[in-house]
Formats: structure tokens, C-alpha cells, sequence
């Protein structure tokens, strides 16, 4: 296991779900405070349903919040491979169900429209953002920074001005639209989290040498500053 001083570690997944939920909770509560707001972007995939649930439940101004997503598959909402359907089913609920919600799918004739107009959307959120919750595939793509990505280099540069891309890759499935790399760091917290230990022998990997384009998480990881936590559970 890496001795990295931004990782947490717990016993469980519940345990780990748990702990997230109340650190993010205290973040957008610390917006919603500051600023009168307060916007998160979280992930999709299996790993963060419990988190969600754990989050649902927090008292919180959620009226004064916006949930907006890290990445998406450019299919509808009512596809089972959404990760908007994924919110809406798990974290926008009970107490969350106040929540305002900005996804980044809409109709268009291809990804690289419905890109541009979901950038545009993401502009009306105003950055920073709060919170930001990843997840990390074996491969260690995050977001849609997937190795072979066809816009790869664009959406990991630090100088990239787009808020959101379209990104097309051979394990990606189905073309994908992912928040760049400067939302994501320049957010006021960033949390990754993961589970299993074939995640944690890929951050392993991830925090070692190499290329950024083999293992993307690693233009996250590299990044200075930013104020990254990792939460892990076996």
C-alpha cells in the first residue's frame, strides 16, 4: 500500500462512503457559507453509489447547491449506461432531491455538439468549484482522460481554455464528454476515491514514473497546487 500523506484509508466501503460523504457535506456547506452557493461534480460507475446514498441524507442547504458530473457517456438519461440516470436514481434523493442538477448530455447530432453546449452550461456554474469527486479505472483513466484518447492531450493540457470535450476511446465504449483537466485541479477540493485492490496496485502505479498519457490520473496526481484527498477501502 502507498505511503502517499493524502491517503486515507478505511476498513470498509461503508466506512469509507461514510467518511467521504461527511467530508464533502462539510465542503459544500463551507460554500454555501462563504458564498451564498456551492457546486459539486461527481462521477459515475459502480464505486460511488454508496457515497451517494451517504450523501443524499446530509442536512445541508441543498437548494442552494448544483450537482453537475466529472464525465458522461453521450447517451440519454434513460440509458442504464448514464451516469446522469446514476445521480438522479442515487444521489438525488431525500434530502438531496432539493438539489439543482447540470448534466452534460444533451441532444445533439454528435458528441462534439452536444461538447460545446454542454460547455456552456458548465460556464453558468462559475468556477472554482467546491468539490470534486473522481474515480479511477484500472487502466488509470479518470474523468474521460482515457490512454488512446483522441483528445486526450487536449483535455490533460493545463493551458486548456474548453470546459468540457467530447473524447473517443477504444475502451472507452460509447464517445464520452469530460469536464478538462483545469476544472478539475483548480477545484477548492478534490477527492479520489476508489476500492479494491486492484485500484490500489494502479495507484501504486499511478504515483510511480511514467508517461501521463499511459496512465492519465497521473495529470491529477502531478498537479501543483491542488488540494487532493485520496479515500480508499480493500
Amino acid at each position: 500500500m502507498v505511503t502517499d500523506p493524502r491517503l486515507n484509508s478505511f476498513d470498509n466501503g461503508a466506512t469509507l462512503a461514510e467518511a467521504l460523504a461527511t467530508a464533502v457535506a462539510n465542503r459544500l456547506a463551507a460554500g454555501c457559507n462563504d458564498n451564498g452557493k456551492a457546486v459539486l461534480a461527481v462521477s459515475g460507475g459502480t464505486t460511488p453509489a454508496r457515497f451517494f446514498k451517504a450523501l443524499s441524507v446530509k442536512d445541508l442547504p441543498w437548494n442552494k447547491i448544483t450537482i453537475t458530473l466529472v464525465d458522461e457517456r453521450f447517451v440519454p438519461p434513460s440509458s442504464d449506461r448514464s451516469n446522469e440516470r446514476l445521480v438522479r436514481d442515487a444521489l438525488l434523493q431525500n434530502a438531496a432531491a432539493g438539489a439543482n442538477f447540470v448534466g452534460l448530455y444533451h441532444e445533439a447530432d454528435d458528441a462534439n455538439e452536444g461538447a460545446e453546449i454542454a460547455a456552456t452550461e458548465i460556464a453558468k456554474l462559475g468556477q472554482p468549484f467546491d468539490v470534486v469527486v473522481l474515480g479511477m479505472g484500472g487502466d488509470g483513466h479518470t474523468a474521460s482522460f482515457f490512454p488512446g484518447g483522441d483528445n486526450l492531450n487536449k483535455a490533460i493540457s493545463t493551458d486548456q481554455t474548453s470546459l468540457v470535450l467530447p473524447m473517443t476511446a477504444e475502451n472507452a465504449g460509447e464517445p464520452r464528454l469530460t469536464l478538462t483537466l483545469p476544472v478539475i485541479v483548480n477545484a477548492r477540493f478534490v477527492a479520489l476515491h476508489i476500492e479494491g485492490a486492484g485500484k490500489m496496485t494502479a495507484l501504486e502505479a499511478a504515483l510511480g514514473e511514467g508517461d501521463v498519457r499511459d496512465m492519465p490520473i497521473r495529470a491529477v496526481l502531478r498537479h501543483e497546487p491542488i488540494e487532493l484527498e485520496i479515500f480508499w477501502a480493500p
